[in-house]
């Protein structure tokens, strides 16, 4: 069990609620942002003096159906609340982690998407397959070594390429990385590579590791956001996530946006492509 972690995990989800988020009236004048620590155990149906030595990390274990109550009483999503249960030492089951090698149904998927870029990803951001549209926008990073295939890393290690690889710059992205390293973390538990991942990353970039203390759980989902290529221009994009049923992996399909002219641009990239 993570005392530390856990405390301070806690008091975050705590200090990001208001009153009325809950169903509490705000009451008087509020010295610190968020919920306290009485009304957080009122919610939970824990005493007062417990749940600040959870929070304080002295030494408490709680039991899987008072995390539950805590999990509710801090709105937490699902994935924030597996993500208590694991530092608690309460693992819930976790699914297999994929290795390099797709599996047949999602590669079908894959290969059969020639108008609209996609790739496949594992949990911690790094991509094992591309189709052609993909290559032709972020280029081959199936074929680069190591850590220089994952978007993570890059991301936060290498700036200045942000908008040459990616396309983008903005801040949401960022702590979108971070948010869903921190859910896959959480899913392999005590895994040297994921783990190793974490603490270069935090060695290496700043920026990553304030957004790693803001402690944000959140696998990537769908979202939509604006794509800027050198030849192809601005590309507005739904990004759908198609979840493996077997193991980690994810698909991503960047859906054009209707009426953007997002699906000419990708015909021609396309026709440029098998030039």
């Amino acid at each position: 069990m993570d005392h530390a972690e856990l405390g301070r995990f806690l008091r975050t989800r705590r200090e990001a609620l208001l009153p009325s988020d809950v169903g509490l009236t705000p009451g008087d004048r509020r010295r610190t942002p968020g919920l306290r620590r009485a009304e957080v155990a009122l919610l939970a149906d824990v005493s007062v003096d417990y749940y600040e030595r959870l929070e304080q990390s002295r030494g408490a274990n709680p039991s899987e159906v008072m995390l539950a109550g805590l999990a509710r009483a801090l709105r937490l999503t699902s994935d924030e609340r597996d993500y208590l249960y694991r530092l608690a030492g309460h693992a819930p089951p976790a699914g297999p982690v994929a290795g390099p090698c797709v599996e047949p149904g999602l590669r079908f998927l894959l290969d059969s998407l020639t108008t609209v870029p996609a790739h496949i990803v594992d949990d911690l951001a790094g991509l094992v397959a591309q189709n052609e549209l993909s290559t032709a926008l972020f280029g081959p990073w199936t074929q680069r070594p190591g850590r220089q295939a994952n978007a993570v890393w890059r991301w936060f290690t290498e700036p200045d390429t942000r908008m040459r690889d990616f396309g983008e710059t903005d801040e949401a992205t960022g702590r979108a990385y971070v948010a869903g390293l921190r859910a896959a973390a959480a899913a392999r538990g005590h895994d040297v590579v994921v783990r190793g991942l974490i603490t270069d990353l935090s060695a290496r970039s700043a920026e990553f590791a304030a957004y790693w203390e803001k402690m944000e759980v959140e696998p990537n989902r769908s979202t939509t956001k604006t794509l800027h290529h050198p030849q192809a221009g601005a590309l507005d994009v739904h990004c759908e996530v198609v979840v493996s049923a077997t193991n980690s992996h994810r698909l991503i399909v960047l859906r054009p946006e209707p009426g953007s002219g997002t699906a000419e641009r990708f015909e021609a990239l396309r026709v440029q492509a098998v030039r």
